[in-house]
């Protein structure tokens, strides 16, 4: 799968990209991740991406042809990538979107700055708006890194087994049970004995009891 990140600031995408278990899968060759400098098609001396509002109004807007060059120059010759504009206007993205995500074979990434972007070519190139919460960011770098994070632990090969994924909070729609590691009392705390029992039913049992507390207590919103 291949991820391409239309933005002001490749070498910060890289950077936290080229590391940990994603940046061992670029390694690998099992995802692809390019970085898209927008400034590169601005198509003036200055580089300048961004123009006052029309209306009126505080801040920038950045303008629609050096996105639209940049975009296509990712795909020239081939079928267009999806793509997605990170915006706080969008869908909240979820568990079940990652995994929808993950079957495309190319993904292209859209990070806006200051005010937005014009309107004008997210109509006309962009096919669905993701937000990853209530809140409002600088840039749209980090919430299109997240989304790659998220997208690409469902790619066989990323993690190492399917129940690296499969058995975490989310995916079945509950909190994931409590985990625990040596040693076996910390501060005076044990873990639980049916953890060290080793009967995968009751353990098994337990874990589903926790994860559905878990739920009740934190996220009762994920089980309505």
């Amino acid at each position: 799968m291949r991820f391409d990140i239309l933005t002001l600031f490749p070498k910060m995408c890289d950077n936290v990209l080229d590391e940990s278990v994603i940046g061992r899968a670029r390694k690998a060759g099992i995802i692809e991740v390019e970085c898209h400098n927008i400034r590169d098609f601005a198509g003036n001396k200055h580089n300048r991406v961004d123009d006052a509002p029309y209306g009126g109004g505080k801040g920038m807007v950045m303008q629609a042809e050096p996105i639209f060059n940049c975009f296509k120059s990712v795909y020239e010759g081939e079928n267009k990538p999806h793509l997605i504009y990170m915006s706080p206007k969008g869908k909240t993205f979820c568990q079940e979107d990652a995994v929808r995500l993950a079957k495309y074979p190319r993904i292209a990434i859209l990070c806006g700055h200051y005010e937005g972007v014009d309107q004008r070519v997210l109509d006309e190139i962009v096919d669905e708006e993701i937000s990853i919460g209530d809140f409002v960011v600088t840039g749209g770098e980090v919430p299109a890194m997240l989304l790659v994070d998220a997208v690409s632990r469902m790619i066989p090969g990323v993690l190492s087994e399917e129940v690296c994924f499969t058995d975490e909070s989310h995916f079945d729609g509950l909190l994931e049970y409590p985990q625990y590691t040596r040693p076996e009392v910390w501060h005076g705390v044990s873990v639980p004995d049916v953890l060290l029992s080793g009967h995968h039913k009751n353990i098994k049992k337990w874990r589903d009891e926790q994860s559905l507390e878990i739920t009740k207590r934190l996220r009762p919103d994920i089980l309505k």
